[in-house]
Formats: C-alpha cells, structure tokens, sequence
C-alpha cells in the first residue's frame, strides 16, 4: 500500500483547505494519507508533501531528515525559494511522483553540539543555519571561531551566521555573503556589520569542525533555523559540523537553481 504524509503550516487557512483536497485525491488513488507525525513516521510513508512556505519546509525537512523521508515542498507563502511548487502546479506535480518521474536532492545539514561550563551537552540539527547575534540592548561582541581545533578568526561584530548552501540564500546573503549552489558541500561563515576591515565571508570545507565561543561580551543570542532560541554566554562552546543526516528534497527537474535564483531573487524594489 502506497502512503503519503501531509506537514500542515496549520496558521495558513490555504493549507488546511489544500490538505482536505488532497486526501480525497490520494484515496481515490489507492493511497493512504496521514497528517500525525507518529502515524506518518509509523506507517513508513513514501514521501511528505510540506504545505506552507519556506519556514515550513524547512521545519518538515529537518524532521523528515531524521527517517530519510523526501519532502515536496508547496510553496503558499510569499518567496517560496526553497519550494519546488507552487500551489496551482501540485496536482500535475503529484501524478509526475506517482509515476516515479523525480529525482531527490540531498542538502546538508549542521549538527551543533552546545557544551557548557559543567560539560551539560544539547544538540541541534539546522538545514539553513546558526546565527550569533548581539542583544538589542547589548554593546559589540567579539565571537572567535576555531577551525578544526586551530584559533582561526575572531569576529569584533553584531554577529555571526554560520550557513549550509540553502542557508546562503537566507539571512547570509543578506549580510553580504556569497550564494553557494546547494551542490557544492561546503559551511559559510558571515559576520553582521563586523567593525574590521579584515572580517570578511569565509567558504570552508564541509568537513571542516568549527568551534564559536564569546572571546568579549555578556552574551548574545543564538538562533538555530528560526525554530529554537538562546542565549550564549561566557564559557558556552558551539561546536558546529557537518551533520549526518541530509534533508532529502524532491525535484521535478522544471527549474534549474540558477533559475529560482534569477526569479526568486530579482530586484523586489518595487514589491
């Protein structure tokens, strides 16, 4: 029996109706369709269709790559870059994936492992990136970045975003970073509004380990992938690598990344 799961951004009432659409469609195929993540998970679904925007495939993705479950990502929000579809294009797009005409794009993912003064450990996974940002309140910071166990770079700055590929056409290009083509496997790392004329974007390997802690400050705030907030303080270690799992992304092979690019990207001045 062939199933599928359903990631619900449950805020947008376009993606709820979407939803109810799409089971009626799937069952007159002869599919299952789940949308409690431990039924989708349990049933072994062939694949997730994310309903949402970007935020909420990514969300889905990061899950999802924790079982090696491909994600089509449908985009109802505003940019939809990382989407491989638009709303009006998803029926076509699911007979194309019942008929096995796709491929699946790995994107890498970090791992950060947080160690704290008494050697306490959390984890997190992101698919875009870590970011290192100075409090509202707060003076500069000065974060130093060790590259695989060697004093590298320090960053007198508001901040710090470490990146994958996908996370290059986030807030780091934003911040004046390079955008990496998601074939390329390699970590980013991008200060915000660095008071150095030497602090500049740097391209490392991905199998490089880095290591970020507060050489100067109280503290600032660290984001992982929008979806898990805290604060870094003095005698926290970010150790950051390559994860080792990837996101498993569906493509239907109508746009080239270069293409989204050019699309998605475009001068919006006058939105």
């Amino acid at each position: 029996m062939d199933r599928v799961g359903l990631w619900i951004n449950r805020s947008k009432p376009e993606a709820i109706t979407l939803a109810e659409h799409l089971t009626p469609w799937f069952q007159e195929r002869g599919w299952e369709v789940y949308t409690d993540w431990e039924e989708i998970i349990a049933q072994k679904v062939n694949f997730l269709i994310s309903l949402g925007g970007d935020g909420t495939l990514l969300e889905a993705s990061r899950e999802a790559a924790r079982h090696a479950l491909p994600v089509l990502g449908v985009n109802l929000g505003r940019l939809g870059f990382l989407c491989e579809i638009e709303r009006n294009e998803l029926f076509d797009a699911l007979i194309k994936i019942i008929d096995h005409d796709y491929t699946i794009q790995e994107r890498l993912m970090l791992n950060v492992t947080v160690t704290g003064p008494d050697q306490s450990r959390d984890t997190f996974y992101v698919l875009n990136d870590v970011v290192f940002l100075r409090e509202p309140s707060g003076a500069m910071i000065t974060l130093q970045a060790n590259l695989s166990g060697e004093p590298s770079v320090r960053y007198p700055a508001d901040g710090l975003i470490v990146s994958t590929p996908t996370g290059s056409t986030a807030y780091a290009l934003s911040a004046g970073g390079p955008i990496l083509s998601p074939n390329v496997e390699a970590i980013l790392i991008t200060p915000l509004a660095a008071h150095s004329l030497s602090a500049r974007p740097m391209v490392l390997s991905a199998e490089e380990k880095i290591d970020i802690f507060l050489a100067r400050g109280e503290g600032c705030i660290v984001n992982f992938d929008g979806y898990h907030r805290m604060l870094m303080k003095q005698g926290q270690m970010f150790h950051i690598e390559r994860a080792p799992i990837a996101a498993l992304l569906i493509r239907l092979g109508k746009r080239s990344f270069y293409h989204v690019v050019r699309e998605k990207l475009k001068d919006r001045w006058h939105e």
